[in-house]
């Protein structure tokens, strides 16, 4: 924790790591913004270079990076902080106690950002490839795209702790040349800095009847903003919000380089598929160079994003917003994780884009939309924090009104290009969110038919079988994963296990039960002896970005007990007892079976079906726990759905 703590220092290292982990996806976007309002093949405008088209698209960029990145997310959505933690379930974490409708903007703000992260890596990587057509024209890029994301996935199993120490330099070299390409440029014609003025913005908006396409272009340059906010644990706010002042003067100075080359031909038609302004303003002979950074500048960017999906989908697991998965930590650095499902689903994904768009030009077309969405929904939760805050009401109301419009605006501007590309990643969002919320509803639908009783009413029965030697012992220490929230409650199909489904005799019964709390890193525990020396009851508090290692903690907590002579856990057989031989541990899993569906609704037998064919390919409790198979026994229990109090039968003979 302390390492985390350090991160939250502004320092030269974490303004350098900030540069390398946060900035890869919003860094490249001069890769194809001013290609995609200038020269989308899908508007009805001209290739023509007017001047009202690029000032007022350098206008709009700079107030979009102005409005939506700086001021919405550097400025005040970095405040929502989670003991230091960032990102759309964080955020959630933080305000899901003030209304229970919130976790539908959270959930359809996670599935955008992994439908984004299908759509990202390809068209990083295109555009930058896609500068190798200068020297060679009938070059195979679709390949070498391809073999790039092909590397990129299957590293991942390794780890990345080690590249990613030199992402900072290289991301730092990257923003330093797109800066000083744009001064060059900017110094022959300094009048360009007067694009910087709204009035452009308003001028292009007003005056072209493609206003909605442009936008939808525009949002490009600001598609990586949402990173900076789920890469806040790994930097710190203050280490983020001065390296962006670096980053955007350095993104600015380029598109304000870019616009002079295209004002420079004002007039004339240039096809945009061959030629694009972010290369056209290198020297010829740094192009080489220019493009080999471009390219480990577009891997950067996508490992980044990557990464952040494995975040993303290892906090849904843990609150139950998604099957649960295999995790894997493939080094010891903080944070370091790797969900192989989802790694080969983006894998195949991002191929797919390839694939199915080829260029990068028609891949633009369906960029952008998912990540609008998830930026809404960051808003509805941001306004939520706020009150929570106590900020005052018309603040909040200042907030929500403004960034609606804006976002809303553009994605209308976004929704243009549903038609050609749009669907694709919408799709991709529609199919998680079904998953996500199949899996919340089922878990909600299976909790409404657990029966609760009181554990007091069975002290002496438990403690007097304990006792009882003519029914043979199950183990020395007999372990039971619970849900009830309450120490005076526990699931009734408990109870059944140990006293009538093979009654299970054991010297200390102990009930574990793991509650996943808002704080990202708590670690602690509580013991409760319910019956002293016989029942003892565990209760974990865990943040939603701990791994839940059952079988670790739980060992833990017995040893510190032991050392403080709180239980006794040597073996009672006197053959060992006289050795002081520890007894033996077992853990009983119950798995709840919904055994009829007739009263349930229409939508919830949908989404019980769906529930019973995720659970198949999802691990089981007990893996999920990480317990040790050979300790573990699982009972499969029904849930009744129907009372027999219901059934009437008459007896006949």
């Amino acid at each position: 924790m302390s390492n985390h703590k350090d991160l939250q220092k502004l320092t030269a290292a974490g303004l350098l790591i900030s540069l390398g982990i946060i900035y890869g996806d919003i860094g490249t976007s001069p890769l194809y913004v001013f290609k995609a309002i200038v020269g989308s093949e899908h508007s009805n405008f001209s290739q023509r270079i007017s001047e009202t088209l690029v000032l007022g698209g350098v206008s709009l960029i700079f107030w979009t990076l102005t409005l939506q990145t700086t001021l919405k997310y550097v400025v005040i959505t970095l405040r929502a902080d989670n003991k230091g933690e960032g990102g759309i379930f964080s955020l959630f974490s933080l305000v899901r106690r003030k209304a229970k409708w919130l976790i539908i903007p959270a959930v359809i703000g996670g599935c955008a950002l992994l439908a984004d992260g299908i759509i990202t890596p390809p068209i990083t990587i295109s555009s930058a490839i896609e500068g190798l057509k200068t020297y060679y024209p009938e070059l195979p890029t679709v390949k070498i795209v391809i073999a790039i994301i092909a590397g990129l996935f299957i590293i991942q199993q390794f780890g990345t702790s080690l590249v990613g120490k030199a992402f900072g330099p290289i991301m730092f070299i990257w923003f330093s040349m797109m800066g000083v390409l744009g001064i060059f440029y900017i110094a022959q014609m300094p009048s360009i800095l007067r694009a910087l003025n709204p009035y452009y913005a308003y001028q292009l908006l007003t005056s072209n009847y493609n206003a909605f396409i442009i936008l939808g272009a525009v949002f490009l340059c600001t598609t990586g903003a949402e990173a900076l906010y789920s890469d806040l644990g790994h930097c710190g706010r203050k280490n983020i919000q001065i390296s962006w002042i670096y980053v955007k003067t350095c993104l600015i100075l380029n598109y304000l380089g870019q616009a002079v080359w295209l004002l420079q031909r004002s007039g004339q038609s240039i096809d945009l598929n061959k030629l694009n302004p972010f290369y056209t303003i290198m020297p010829t002979w740094f192009l080489p160079f220019g493009i080999g950074i471009a390219t480990v500048a577009a891997v950067i960017a996508s490992q980044a994003l990557i990464s952040g999906s494995f975040t993303l989908i290892a906090e849904a697991v843990r609150l139950n917003l998604w099957p649960k998965v295999k995790i894997n930590y493939p080094s010891e650095q903080k944070g370091q994780l790797y969900v192989p499902s989802v790694n080969w689903l983006l894998c195949f994904g991002c191929i797919g884009v390839v694939v199915l768009f080829r260029h990068s030009a028609k891949m633009e077309a369906a960029y952008g939309l998912s990540i609008t969405v998830a930026m809404l929904m960051t808003t509805i939760l941001v306004s939520k924090f706020l009150q929570r805050k106590k900020v005052p009401t018309y603040i909040i109301a200042t907030f929500l009104t403004l960034y609606l419009v804006i976002e809303g605006t553009f994605l209308l501007g976004n929704l243009v290009k549903f038609i050609h590309g749009g669907w694709f990643t919408l799709s991709i969002g529609a199919g998680l969110f079904v998953i996500m919320w199949t899996w919340h509803m089922a878990r909600k639908i299976k909790n409404r038919y657990v029966k609760f009783i009181e554990i007091d009413d069975y002290f002496n029965i438990i403690k007097e079988m304990s006792e009882d030697e003519s029914v043979p012992k199950y183990a020395s220490q007999l372990i039971y994963l619970t849900s009830a929230n309450f120490n005076s409650e526990v699931e009734s199909k408990i109870i059944y296990s140990i006293l009538q489904k093979q009654p299970k005799r054991a010297d200390v019964y102990w009930l574990v039960h793991v509650d996943v709390v808002d704080e990202p890193y708590k670690s602690e525990y509580e013991v409760d002896f319910l019956i002293p020396g016989k029942l003892i009851r565990v209760d974990f508090k865990l943040g939603f970005r701990v791994e839940q290692q059952i079988n670790l903690l739980f060992r833990k907590v017995v040893e510190d007990l032991v050392k403080n002579g709180e239980v006794d856990i040597t073996s009672t057989y006197k053959s060992l007892n006289k050795h002081k031989i520890v007894g033996d541990f077992r853990f009983v899993v119950i798995e709840k079976v919904l055994s009829r569906s007739h009263n349930l609704s229409f939508y919830e037998k949908v989404v019980m079906f769906i529930y019973s064919h995720l659970k198949k390919i999802s691990l089981s409790e007990e893996r999920n726990f990480g317990l040790d198979l050979s300790f573990v026994t699982i009972e499969k229990v029904p849930l009744m759905l129907t009372s027999p109090d219901a059934v009437t039968l008459t007896r006949v003979l």
